[in-house]
């Protein structure tokens, strides 16, 4: 979070807490944004907070390998197996084209009564959520503060979501610096450790990076031709999600777009380029970029949502409502 128009890393955790799983308001989507926000499922909680601990789901595995049992009949996972890119659509097992569909939560390190079985299960079976994205943020007292605590964490609830029969992206949400590069053996430590715990699964999708900035595309790029092999060791067939410059713009909120990635595009398959929308400060611009790539590259919309990307303002992006 954090661009030119009005976005910037959080000094603290009070914003964004009234949204579903004290999100951020963001829906995720494959191509086209479709909203399904909500009030919120759970309370306030300050940052720092102690998690309740996680409860592994039946058949959930403690050190690794397959579940023991496959996804409920009918969910997500059952219907539509392990995922791939297919041109510029994201595809299920069969070749045929999916959208998913659900929300992402905050910070791991924050709110930590937040994301509970109760709340999964609700997302899963009541909300009917294809997906659960998991912001790893790497600083902000996150995973630079606790690595094994973070890992773990993300180990437990990729479990429980599978259980569900949910997908996963598993976030590195990068803010400040905007460089992805700055944490690339973090990054490594902690995708291999991912990779390799839960390839079997096939419900993960890798974000390696959430929002890059003041960076060129260059760079970025060369940050993913190096992950995505470290990645690729262990889980091959799973799509790869790489955030594009200028928060995750497509370069459009740093005076660029979509050519830059569609006349370089990252040398790896099964990848696909994440998009950020919010409606209270971007317009036109930015859906213009997106209809061009969507057409040229596969794309992801990863976090939209009605607020400006600080969740300042009411459902409109007006002054007001939703924000603390």
């Amino acid at each position: 979070m954090g661009d030119p128009t009005g976005r910037r890393p959080p000094r603290g955790v009070a914003r964004h807490t009234r949204r579903g799983l004290g999100a951020l308001g963001a829906v995720l989507a494959v191509l086209l944004p479709v909203s399904a926000s909500g009030p919120g499922v759970c309370p306030r909680s300050g940052a720092g907070g102690v998690s309740p601990g996680f409860v592994p789901p039946p058949g959930a595995p403690r050190s690794g390998g397959p579940p023991e049992r496959g996804p409920p009949a009918g969910s997500p996972l059952a219907v539509n197996g392990r995922l791939r890119v297919c041109g510029t659509r994201l595809c299920n097992e069969h070749g045929s084209p999916v959208q998913l569909r659900g929300m992402s939560a905050h910070g791991l390190q924050w709110y930590q009564d937040c994301l509970t079985r109760g709340s999964l299960e609700a997302l899963a079976r009541d909300w009917k959520a294809d997906v659960l994205r998991l912001p790893v943020y790497v600083r902000e007292g996150g995973y630079e503060s606790g690595p094994r605590r973070t890992t773990d964490r993300v180990h437990g609830l990729v479990a429980q979501a599978a259980a569900l029969g949910m997908y996963v992206i598993v976030d590195w949400h990068v803010l400040g610096p905007g460089d992805p590069h700055r944490d690339l053996g973090r990054a490594a430590t902690f995708f291999t450790e991912i990779a390799r715990r839960h390839a079997a699964r096939g419900n993960v999708l890798y974000e390696i990076v959430n929002e890059p900035y003041l960076v060129p595309w260059a760079r970025v790029r060369d940050y993913a031709e190096r992950l995505v092999p470290l990645i690729r060791r262990y889980d091959p067939r799973a799509p790869v999600l790489v955030g594009t410059r200028g928060w995750s713009s497509l370069g459009v909120s740093e005076n660029s777009d979509e050519r830059e990635i569609v006349n370089a595009p990252v040398r790896a398959g099964n990848v696909m380029y994440t998009f950020h929308f919010y409606a209270g400060a971007h317009g036109r611009r930015y859906l213009d970029a997106l209809s061009r790539a969507a057409d040229r590259i596969p794309v992801f919309v990863s976090e939209f949502g009605t607020t400006d990307p600080q969740g300042v303002g009411d459902d409109f992006g007006r002054p007001g409502g939703i924000s603390t």
